[in-house]
């Protein structure tokens, strides 16, 4: 590991060592709790007034059992990023997202190509790398499992 001296001499504005070294601890509870919330929104959506909407959208396009995973989505997305922005459960949850994530862009958006902007898998693609990216590192020192002591 590198010391902060020897850090500090590589930045272009030295200054900014001390800051960036006090800053560090909260870079990964900003990705986590940025991620989890940002789902929090989708979820409501759904389930306080898209719930039919959604169902009936899922069996058009052949997600069977179209109500259960309806619900289930609604509720990983509600539920579960409020888990996320809070480290509980964090790697259970940040799998689920991982494989909710792999199907919206492999199997629903894949055939609009890349960009986002044409209903591409972009964004999927960027949620599931962030949600696998929290899977392998986990809630970190600043959530509710290191409170516990335990994580999945």
């Amino acid at each position: 590991m590198m010391d902060v001296t020897t850090e500090r001499n590589r930045l272009f504005v030295p200054a900014l060592g001390t800051v960036y070294e006090k800053l560090s601890p909260l870079s990964w509870p900003l990705v986590r709790v940025a991620a989890g919330l940002l789902l929090v929104p989708h979820g409501y959506m759904k389930l306080f007034g898209g719930m039919a909407g959604l169902i009936g959208w899922f069996g058009q396009i052949g997600l069977e059992p179209a109500a259960l995973l309806a619900w289930y989505i609604a509720l990983l997305e509600f539920v579960g990023g409020l888990m996320l922005a809070a480290g509980f459960l964090t790697r259970f949850v940040a799998a689920q997202v991982v494989g909710f994530m792999a199907v919206a862009a492999f199997a629903i958006h894949w055939s609009n190509g890349f960009l986002w902007t044409n209903g591409g898998y972009e964004y999927p693609l960027l949620w599931g790398a962030v949600a696998l990216a929290i899977l392998f590192r986990g809630g970190g020192e600043l959530s509710v499992d290191a409170k516990l002591g335990r994580e999945i």
